[in-house]
């Protein structure tokens, strides 16, 4: 397949008559796009029934299951004196934020041919959750605009509404944080319109755009509890927030049942179990960062090592694969079946993990590896196997990973071909990419 390049259409054909590409190969591809059709059925059925599109928007099922998708998506960043969840008892919510009431940045980008009237925003969700019997409030705190347009701008036009002045923003972000005065608690929804993410959207800075920072900050020092609830595509720079505001949720673009989806996480209906598919980091001078770095000259852990900045942490703010829950968990007795194995076998590898807290919960084993020579560098830590559990309070399970040849082989540019070489390899197992269960075995011909 190819989305518009024009590179097949312009190459392919003269490629193949000069013989540089087989006819094999081009047979091999387009049996793979036509077997992709024949699973979806759309030979027997080429064309859309539009009138069963609202039925499908308005049957319970897929709904749910975007719900369920969504919550398990969001992932919990900060969770400090068990700022979350909510309780439902509380009197009054101001939801505060652009994107706390808007319909199109829920969905997302890329949305085209969706009903966005169907998105339930965030504003939304949490009076859905909490009914007729508590206040909610809602204060739009100013508002956000790309400088340049988008080309999806084409397919999913913005409202068209005279800008608001830098005065006109600062009396939104007053009244806002006048409404989370007034409040038992605010929740701040912030981060990037839906037309901030994908083609044409690179940023120049990972800060909060427009003025939700001022917002945030504003909304803070009205002196209630507050959380933070992010939309976004990319990690932003909430290093304020992370020491100023109990709670931050990650909830990405969270989709049409995306405001029940995060109000279910904000009030404890659903427990967060989401992990960071990125490293975030502290600031945008930064990037790029990425756990899977190779080994430097003055490895993180040398134990005179500070940091690669004056004036940051070389670490980042959340690493790769991070998440909290709701429960607590400890990974414990990490065993491998062998320390040393030949070329090709596979090695099995088991750990415990248990629920120390107080509730059910979701974790989500992940085990990393480390091959400590060879004939290329190779990174720190690799990712390579991983397993979500639930458990009951208390309850405690033995998981079990298996590293097969593929996952102990790598690509190598001189012989371009993947390759398994005799090495000692470090295996982590843990919550994240900075896990501490650690175990040592070798491949060894």
């Amino acid at each position: 397949m190819d989305m518009g390049s024009g590179t097949y259409l312009d190459n392919l054909a003269k490629l193949v008559q000069a013989g540089r590409i087989p006819v094999a190969a081009v047979d091999n591809a387009v049996g793979l796009i036509l077997a992709a059709k024949i699973r979806l059925g759309l030979f027997e059925h080429p064309y859309v029934e539009e009138g069963h599109a609202k039925e499908v928007f308005e049957s319970r099922e897929p709904r749910e299951l975007a719900r369920t998708a969504a919550a398990r998506a969001c992932v919990l960043l900060k969770n400090d004196n068990h700022a979350l969840p909510l309780q439902k008892s509380v009197s009054s919510v101001a939801v505060i934020g652009p994107l706390g009431d808007s319909k199109r940045d829920t969905e997302g980008p890329w949305s085209l041919a969706s009903d966005n009237q169907q998105a339930v925003t965030i504003l939304e969700g949490i009076r859905n959750k909490l009914g007729d019997s508590r206040r909610v409030q809602y204060a739009r705190g100013g508002e956000l605009r790309r400088k340049f347009a988008s080309f999806l701008d084409a397919f999913i036009p913005p409202p068209k509404t005279t800008p608001l002045t830098d005065a006109e923003m600062d009396e939104e972000i007053r009244e806002a944080a006048a409404l989370a005065a007034r409040s038992d608690v605010a929740v701040v929804v912030a981060g990037e319109a839906q037309s901030m993410s994908g083609e044409g959207a690179s940023v120049s800075t990972l800060d909060l755009p427009g003025k939700q920072q001022q917002l945030l900050e504003a909304v803070v020092a009205a002196g209630k509890p507050v959380v933070l609830v992010l939309m976004s595509g990319r990690p932003l720079n909430v290093s304020w927030a992370a020491g100023h505001v109990g709670a931050i949720l990650e909830a990405w673009f969270p989709g049409t049942e995306g405001g029940n989806a995060v109000a279910d996480i904000l009030f404890g209906d659903a427990d967060p179990g989401g992990k960071l598919p990125v490293t975030w980091p502290r600031s945008t001078g930064q990037a790029p960062i990425y756990y899977a770095h190779n080994l430097t000259h003055q490895p993180d852990t040398a134990k005179d090592f500070t940091s690669r900045y004056w004036d940051l942490a070389s670490s980042p703010l959340y690493p790769f694969g991070y998440g909290l829950s709701y429960t607590t968990f400890a990974f414990a007795n990490l065993k491998l079946a062998s320390t040393e194995i030949l070329p090709g076998q596979t090695l099995y590898a088991s750990v415990d993990v248990a629920n120390t807290g107080a509730r059910e919960g979701s974790e989500v084993a992940q085990l990393y590896i480390h091959q400590r020579s060879g004939r290329a560098s190779r990174p720190v830590r690799e990712l390579k196997d991983f397993e979500r559990v639930t458990l009951a309070p208390g309850e405690k399970k033995t998981v079990h990973f298996s590293l097969s040849k593929d996952d102990l082989s790598y690509w190598s540019t001189q012989d371009r071909k993947s390759i398994q070489e005799n090495a000692t390899f470090d295996v982590w197992v843990g919550a994240d990419s900075t896990a501490s269960e650690h175990a040592v075995f070798s491949v060894r011909e």
